[in-house]
């Protein structure tokens, strides 16, 4: 990542080193039906519901639990996809079994509600992901420690991932040297050995979470560089040759100066498209898939390097050596996942091209703006011709956490809610959540309110990902205000606005209002923790121009009701229908459907 190694020393200065009872008929296929138009708000502040696993395949068994004994009287349960109901039934245990639809990519909502003098009351909600395929719909996490840990320890960290849906992990630092990842010794890893920070990392440890990862049917993903090799790589096998240099006469060669202590070495760099260095690479990876059982590669980089030069003197870009590394590696092992981090965008085109299997943008200046952070999952969408969601690595609260804390909850959910409705997924929850480039680095913790809220938006990226992510052609929708409670304008974002665009998803009309009115920033990183909750507005009262004859309207936002979906009565008159809008806090989402 972009100057990460440089970033450990800074790092370092700043912190120091741092089944249940069930219903006989429940898993029938019945009629959908249209969803409740006006649930009531939810008294879910104290239940919460989990399922066993982060994704699941068609036709899987999904166990579900609520985290109370007793449930209250009349408590059922509905699953929705979009706004359709697709099951229903009454709940008489808090832990039971959905047989999963057959239809394979699709995100599904769970409601479980109860009915009292014909009142229906919200008590919790969730999401299940059935998809075959984890990188369809990526929303990858990460682990960074690995110090001795106990079987709960693994499990808590990875219980609390699961409840976000996440289904991939990305092993950060796992490894030992770049070019010697796993060291073996006579056919046997060993117990622990040192990161290049001189961490303890144990093997054990990194078992388990792969484990625990799989337990929960979430992929484990191994980190490194494509590129980096130790002082002392020539003498483990690395060829000189293979070596880029900063001149064309073979005296300097690229590197990574890294102070000792405490680092254990610089990073010197080779040559991703050098055949020979790839096959020592895939190499040393089968060595590690032998005694560890990872999923796949997540492949880093450092970012534009300028000019440099190979052993013979050529110049070259490093931007036209990902696609063929990659290429190389996933020739050689199919069955392993691949992705690799486009640096700011640097060599993103290659890897998009690439058999890669989803695309991934470590964000930074000059992209610094909510703009920005569309354009770059637009491009990513453009380059791999709508083929490969995204995951952004993008640090929140990055100044702020140069001390002890906690995160801006308004700038993280902002940020979530212009990531997600563009359709990308925010690389942000490991052991603790993302401020910084060193991944290991945990100044800041969330609050009880971003807490809560997070969950809710994982489930509403889950539960609406046919809308948000599966396809379709964004566009400008009109959307006018006709009580002056809101100010829409048209993407792209700017504070004192309502910004507005669609996306046109079959016969639905996507429509998503993000909500600037008194943002304190268009920073999407808020480094100094400035942003400030929206005012909510509420019915505020609209009109668009409509494509023809509307069916059905419906809305649904992960900032209220647990992202339930509620049916809004309209009324249209030719081109132009109207419709009052319950709230909007932070992000609503309203579906046309003609």
């Amino acid at each position: 990542m972009k100057l990460r190694f440089l970033c450990f020393y800074f790092f370092l200065l700043l912190v120091g080193a741092g089944a249940g009872c069930k219903d006989d008929n429940k898993n029938a296929t019945p009629t959908p039906t249209e969803a409740p138009s006006n649930p009531a708000t939810p008294a879910y502040n104290n239940l919460t519901i989990a399922t066993d696993k982060a994704i699941y395949n068609p036709n899987d068994n999904v166990t579900f639990t609520i985290n109370v004994a007793q449930l209250p009287a009349g408590a059922r349960v509905r699953y929705k996809y979009l706004n359709q109901v697709v099951g229903e039934e009454a709940l008489a245990s808090n832990t039971w079994t959905w047989k999963a639809p057959a239809p394979d990519f699709r995100g599904y909502i769970v409601e479980i509600y109860s009915l009292g003098s014909n009142t229906e009351t919200l008590l919790a909600t969730t999401a299940v992901d059935v998809s075959s395929e984890w990188t369809k719909f990526p929303r990858y996490g990460f682990l960074s420690k690995f110090p001795q840990l106990s079987d709960e320890q693994v499990n808590a960290v990875m219980a609390n991932l699961n409840r976000h849906h996440i289904n991939g992990i990305q092993f950060y630092d796992w490894h030992h040297e770049h070019h010697e990842p796993l060291p073996v010794v006579g056919g046997t890893p060993a117990n622990s050995w040192k990161d290049i920070i001189n961490r303890d990392i144990y093997f054990s440890t990194v078992e388990k979470y792969i484990n625990s990862a799989h337990s929960f049917n979430m992929k484990a993903m191994q980190y490194n560089l494509i590129y980096g090799v130790w002082d002392n790589a020539e003498a483990d096998g690395v060829n000189r040759e293979w070596f880029i240099y900063k001149d064309n006469t073979r005296t300097n060669r690229d590197f990574h100066p890294l102070p000792t202590p405490p680092f254990l070495s610089n990073i010197y760099l080779v040559d991703p498209s050098n055949t020979g260095w790839q096959q020592y690479l895939i190499n040393q990876n089968k060595k590690v898939y032998q005694h560890l059982d990872f999923d796949g590669f997540h492949m880093d980089q450092l970012g534009d390097r300028g000019v440099t030069y190979k052993h013979n003197g050529i110049a070259f870009s490093l931007a036209q050596t990902y696609k063929p590394f990659i290429n190389a590696v996933k020739a050689d092992t199919p069955g392993k996942y691949a992705v690799l981090n486009a640096v700011n965008q640097y060599g993103q085109q290659g890897i998009a091209e690439s058999a890669s299997d989803f695309l991934y943008s470590e964000v930074w200046g000059p992209f610094d703006t909510y703009n920005d952070l569309a354009n770059i999952i637009k491009q990513n969408n453009s380059l791999s011709n709508n083929t490969k969601n995204s995951v952004l690595a993008a640090y929140m609260n990055y100044d702020l956490s140069n001390n002890q804390g906690v995160f801006n909850t308004a700038s993280v959910l902002m940020t979530n809610a212009v990531i997600f409705a563009h359709g990308g997924a925010h690389l942000e929850l490991g052991e603790h959540m993302l401020s910084k480039e060193y991944f290991p680095h945990s100044n800041l913790e969330m609050k009880q309110d971003l807490k809560t809220a997070l969950q809710e938006y994982y489930d509403f990226l889950v539960g609406y990902q046919n809308l948000l992510r599966d396809g379709g052609t964004l566009n400008t929708v009109t959307i006018n205000s006709l009580d002056n409670k809101l100010k829409p304008a048209a993407w792209p974002a700017a504070t004192g606005s309502v910004a507005t665009f669609g996306r046109r998803v079959g016969d639905n009309q996507v429509i998503h209002l993000i909500n600037f009115n008194n943002s304190k920033t268009q920073n999407w990183r808020d480094n100094n923790g400035i942003q400030t909750a929206p005012i909510q507005v509420k019915d505020a009262k609209l009109s668009l121009t409509a494509t023809g004859t509307v069916k059905k309207i419906w809305t649904a936002t992960p900032d209220i009701i647990g992202g339930a979906s509620r049916t809004i009565n309209f009324t249209q008159n030719g081109n132009q229908v109207s419709f009052t809008l319950p709230e909007l806090n932070y992000w609503s989402m309203v579906v046309v459907e003609y």
